[in-house]
């Protein structure tokens, strides 16, 4: 509780620090313009071809928004971790953060807050939203729970990239860009069908780096595109074993620091 309480506090602080730079506004209509304008190349897709075999727009609008809304919860409330190869290992800075007798996590993941970058899961979960009712969506509490722990091991699954590239940046001392094949690329993958993908990154997606349990699995399920229930509740778990794999990586990393005074 104590480092969720510290967490808190660190959002707090820069969420109020953001808002004296007088541009944060323009920042955060650049960041929207950009969210609304990423998918619309699947909107001229569907609207000169139709559907894609069994897949219309809006399922596959369902599935990249679960993703893209996991993606970027992560990277609103763990965008420390994201900066942190740069701006904590090759500066020297993870220096401050051992003196501090509070989880290096927390720190890390605390470090950073920038308030534009919520545009993106808020337009995601508006996507969700509206795909939901156009499939006809029924709210019963099992479909509610399943999309609920899709966006919450969704969450898990890359606040764990993150930490994952970060415990990397201790022996690299550097960022990782290949890393970016489980972030930004991740989700512009959930804008082709699933059934339509190279059998490798289906596995890698699906084995490795859970981005399909987090989006299309739930998505089946409660849509009944012919996907159990019980995958689609593996949503959670699999974010969770996943971040849970992240923070080893990490705690090995933390274990081979050298400071930059050794």
């Amino acid at each position: 509780m104590k480092s969720l309480r510290l967490y808190a506090k660190y959002l707090r602080i820069h969420f109020l620090s953001g808002l004296q730079y007088k541009g944060w506004f323009l920042m955060t209509v650049q960041v929207l313009f950009t969210v609304i304008t990423d998918p619309l190349g699947i909107i001229l897709l569907f609207s000169r071809f139709g559907r894609i075999g069994a897949w219309s727009a809006e399922k596959v609008f369902l599935v990249y928004a679960l993703a893209l809304t996991s993606f970027g919860l992560a990277e609103s409330f763990a965008r420390g971790l994201d900066y942190f190869p740069w701006r904590m290992i090759r500066s020297g800075d993870f220096d401050r953060l051992l003196l501090r007798p509070r989880s290096l996590l927390v720190q890390a993941a605390g470090s950073f807050f920038h308030i534009h970058r919520l545009n993106r899961p808020f337009g995601g979960l508006v996507a969700v939203i509206w795909c939901l009712y156009a499939l006809e969506f029924k709210a019963t509490g099992l479909n509610v729970l399943v999309i609920v722990l899709a966006l919450t091991g969704g969450f898990l699954t890359y606040t764990g990239v993150f930490i994952l590239t970060s415990g990397l940046a201790f022996f690299t001392i550097r960022s990782l860009d290949w890393i970016y094949i489980f972030t930004n690329a991740s989700y512009q993958v959930a804008k082709c069908p699933v059934d339509y993908l190279p059998r490798a990154l289906r596995h890698m997606f699906t084995f490795f780096m859970p981005m399909l349990v987090i989006s299309y699995y739930p998505a089946a399920a409660v849509c009944g595109w012919g996907q159990p229930y019980w995958k689609g509740l593996l949503a959670f778990p699999a974010g969770l074993a996943f971040s849970l794999f992240a923070a080893l990586i990490w705690r090995v990393g933390v274990r081979h620091y050298q400071s930059t005074g050794s």
